[in-house]
């Protein structure tokens, strides 16, 4: 698996919004603005907005437009994983030669490939679909 800079940032993003919401999310907290999520996270702002985009249209986050508005949670952080962070912003989880590892073809000598790849996207969706934002935001 590799972790693009976009994943991360993503996941950084995520984290601030879940952080700044006192009532567990779901949208009724305090709204994060864009230009603050970048400064706090060091992530570039033109790039973070189209994470955040990616992350509207998946349904984890609220927009809210005007002076007073910002982002929020559409769930509680103990809702939303890391794979579905993850999923939102970069498609599948295991690729193989840019293909989701379910579609990664082999034959002759190499045909038990395919196994060993469905095994490691097995393995990595197990830990980030068990992983929350509510938790990795008690190990801070």
């Amino acid at each position: 698996m590799y972790v693009s800079a976009r994943s991360d940032y993503a996941l950084r993003a995520m984290l601030a919004v879940a952080a700044a919401e006192p009532d567990g999310g779901g949208g009724g907290g305090d709204l994060v603005k864009a230009a603050s999520l970048a400064e706090v996270q060091e992530i570039p702002l033109s790039f973070l907005q189209g994470i955040l985009l990616d992350l509207r249209r998946a349904g984890l986050l609220l927009s809210h437009r005007g002076t007073e508005g910002g982002y929020a949670l559409t769930r509680a952080p103990d809702e939303i994983t890391v794979g579905d962070v993850l999923r939102a912003v970069g498609g599948s989880l295991t690729t193989v030669r840019g293909l989701p590892a379910e579609r990664a073809g082999y034959h002759g000598v190499a045909a038990g490939l395919t196994d060993v790849w469905l095994a490691v996207h097995g393995a990595i969706a197990t830990v980030v679909d068990r992983t929350t934002l509510a938790d990795l935001l008690t190990r801070r």
